[in-house]
């Protein structure tokens, strides 16, 4: 295997994980709604436009997405302090603890598939965590209102 395919066979493995303890897990939750509440976790309070292009999803799927989540507590959406006529989204604390259950949930869920696994492999698999974090750490779209596209005109603000 060539370099660049282990790259994207750790991408695929990923995927095909996340499927798997979703499945196993039997949460009933949209991947998206893990998605949107992972960014806002560690983004914070974010624009709807941003956490949409954040998410790579669509702004009225995001805002459909966002509304349900707020109907059950998970955010909240305000003004922006900045332009009134932008909201932002914020987890709330029952959104965070939510979250937080849903990755013990895939993580109890895979526990089992990786039991026999040696302490080198444990080793492997950790520098491995760290070196895809350290990759993949401010890779998200900036939240100031300076840097982001208005959503409106498509123009950077």
């Amino acid at each position: 295997m060539q370099k660049a395919d282990v790259i994207t066979s750790i991408v695929i493995s990923a995927h095909g994980l996340a499927r798997i303890a979703a499945r196993d897990a039997g949460n009933d939750a949209s991947s998206a709604q893990w998605r949107a509440l992972s960014i806002l976790e560690r983004q914070g309070g974010m624009r709807l436009g941003a956490l949409a292009a954040t998410a790579r999803t669509t702004q009225p799927g995001m805002t459909r997405l966002i509304g349900s989540l707020a109907h059950a507590g998970l955010v909240e959406r305000a003004a922006d302090p900045d332009d009134s006529r932008a909201t932002l989204v914020t987890p709330t604390p029952r959104g965070l603890e939510a979250l937080h259950a849903w990755r013990t949930e895939l993580r109890d869920s895979l526990a089992p598939r990786f039991s026999a696994l040696t302490d080198e492999d444990w080793s492997a698999l950790q520098r491995a965590a760290e070196i895809l974090a350290s990759r993949t750490v401010g890779s998200t779209p900036p939240t100031n209102p300076e840097t982001t596209t208005d959503t409106t005109t498509g123009e950077r603000a």
